[in-house]
């Protein structure tokens, strides 16, 4: 199966269970953190521009996601992902303005969207995060390094494959602990 086939599948699957629940998406940074990361081993990006570029390509990912999702807008700020609540619109947040009036996080390779998306996590009051990782992902790394310290405690944190897409209405139906 292609890549193409399997994000559009993860959003289908995201877009059914949105009907039940109120979902936010936050979109790693995919491809486009992966140049980042492929242009910091040429020139040695400071830890500040290599950031603040892989959150721009998190913005990227957004566009990307918002364009293939049906009845999604993009969002930047707690206001505008409430108004698409409202609005009954699936958010997906580009949250290079937000982070960067805030910038709650260390700026290293350590921090992902991983962590970035606990922080939102907390600053909305989620009761749980669901992570979608790319097919096959496994392991102790499975997570950035830091994202178990930005995680408010109060936060129930799943993860689940784009290949186990299947399973995202059990993982968004289990209980909060």
């Amino acid at each position: 199966m292609v890549r193409a086939e399997l994000l559009d599948g993860a959003l289908r699957a995201i877009a059914d269970a949105s009907r039940d629940v109120s979902i936010l998406i936050v979109p790693g940074g995919g491809p486009f953190a992966d140049a980042v990361r492929e242009a910091d081993q040429y020139v040695c990006l400071t830890d500040d521009a290599a950031h603040w570029m892989a959150v721009l390509a998190m913005d990227q990912y957004a566009h990307l996601v918002a364009s293939r999702l049906p009845n999604s807008v993009l969002v930047s700020s707690p206001g505008d992902i409430q108004s698409a609540f409202v609005q009954q619109q699936l958010p997906v947040l580009a949250p290079y303005q937000w982070l960067r009036d805030a910038d709650p996080l260390p700026h290293s390779w350590d921090v992902t969207s991983d962590s970035i998306a606990a922080w939102i996590a907390g600053q909305l009051g989620a009761s749980r995060l669901v992570l979608v990782k790319p097919p096959g992902a496994s392991g102790p790394d499975i997570v950035d390094p830091y994202f178990s310290d930005v995680l408010p405690t109060h936060i129930s944190a799943s993860i689940i494959t784009a290949d186990r897409i299947a399973d995202l209405g059990k993982a968004i139906a289990a209980p909060v602990i």
